[in-house]
Formats: C-alpha cells, structure tokens, sequence
C-alpha cells in the first residue's frame, strides 16, 4: 500500500471508529502525525485528497475538520465523475435514472407534504404553455431534485442529483431538436404532479418511468445508433 494510501486509510478508520465525529477538528498535524505513524508529507497528502471528496475541510489558520459527511455533500465528488464522461455514457447514467427516479417519485407521493405538492404544481403551472428550452429543462431539473428530496432518502436523493448535471445538455438537446418535446415534457409532468396529488403512488412511479425513458429513448437514437447529423448532447 502506499504511503498516501495508507495515511487515507487511518483516518477513515478515526472516522469510522469514532475517534473524531463529522464536524470536529482533527488533532494538530504533528500531533495526528505521532498517532498514526505518518510522516508529514504523507499525511498532508491524504488530507489534500480527502478534502477533495469532502470528507475533510481545510480551514487556514484554523485546522482541519471533519465535514458534515452527509450524502449529498459526498456525492458531489461523484457529480464531477459523472461530468467527465464521454458522451456516449450518458446513455448508462440515464438508464440509472430510469431505476432510480421513478422509485423515488413513489416514495414521493407517500410523504411529500400537501404544502408542498402544492408549490410542485405552481413549478409546473408558473411555465405556462410555451416556455423556452432553458427555462422547461431548469424547472425539469428542480421538478425532479423536489420530488427526490421528498423520498425521504437523503442518499438517494443525493444519487439522483449527482447524475442531474450529465444529463442536463442531452435534455436541453432534445427540447431544441425533437418535434413536441417540450409539450410532452410539460404534460408528463402535469401527469405525475395530478398523481402524485392523488396520493397515486403507482401511477406516480409509472409516469416518471415514461418520462425518464423519453429522454433515454432520444438519447440512444442520436448517439448509439448512429444519427451523425444531430450533434452530440
């Protein structure tokens, strides 16, 4: 193992051995450095490294603290993962939306407040009839970022907002190229609104599915089989 990798190892074990909870500092570097056995190039190696997954925050003149460690904090690390792909691979990421958001609109429906599925139905209505393609595709963004958030589950709301960004110009695509995309966006999501008010869970769940699988569907034309004229999302 090398050094920087077994310097990250020991203090992911002081994090999850409870030596030092989410929010408290870590030891002094000397000090930490006589705890673990590290030297002092390769502890601030990990430190560096860890920071950059937001599992530690570097605070100058102050020390280094254990962040919040909550999941949606975490998986930014994997948004910049999922941005850097190829964009052939937003294919696979929206077939991961496809398992994952329309489970996530079920649980939605169960426990989403009467509140706020109210102001998820003003999101949709305040478009009106013609909004523009950057407009329809941030309010599809948080349309979907409210409905994941209201699952309950913080990692699978965090999940679902990491692979957000990657598709978000395949979506933006879509509405300028295909005939009615920006129609069929705004009734499907009126539709899983009216069900999701109706406390419909299924009927919720299958209409998300509809509507995920729209944009894989136009996705996997352009890209994967072969429509040369249309430029890649």
């Amino acid at each position: 193992m090398a050094l920087t990798d077994e310097a990250i190892d020991k203090i992911k074990q002081m994090i999850i051995t409870g030596q030092v909870q989410p929010g408290e500092r870590l030891p002094r570097e000397a000090e930490l450095g006589t705890m673990l056995g590290l030297s002092r190039n390769s502890l601030r190696e990990a430190v560096r490294a860890l920071s950059l997954i937001n599992v530690l925050d570097v605070r100058q003149g102050d020390g280094t603290y254990v962040t919040s460690l909550a999941p949606g904090l975490l998986f930014e690390a994997m948004a910049f993962v999922v941005d850097v792909q190829h964009d052939a691979s937003v294919v696979d990421f929206l077939e991961v939306r496809r398992i994952l958001e329309p489970v996530a609109t079920a649980m939605a429906t169960r426990r989403m407040s009467d509140e706020d599925l109210e102001g998820l139905g003003r999101l949709v209505d305040d478009l009106g009839e013609a909004p523009s393609v950057e407009e329809l595709v941030e309010a599809d963004r948080e349309f979907h970022r409210r409905i994941a958030a209201a699952s309950g589950n913080d990692v699978l709301a965090a999940v679902i907002e990491s692979l957000s960004g990657r598709t978000h110009r395949a979506r933006v695509w879509r509405g300028l190229t295909q005939e009615s995309a920006v129609a069929r966006t705004l009734d499907e999501h009126r539709a899983i609104w009216q069900a999701m008010r109706a406390r419909q869970a299924d009927v919720a769940q299958a209409w998300a599915s509809v509507h995920v699988a729209g944009v894989e569907q136009w996705v996997r034309q352009v890209l994967v089989e072969g429509d040369s004229s249309s430029p890649a999302p």
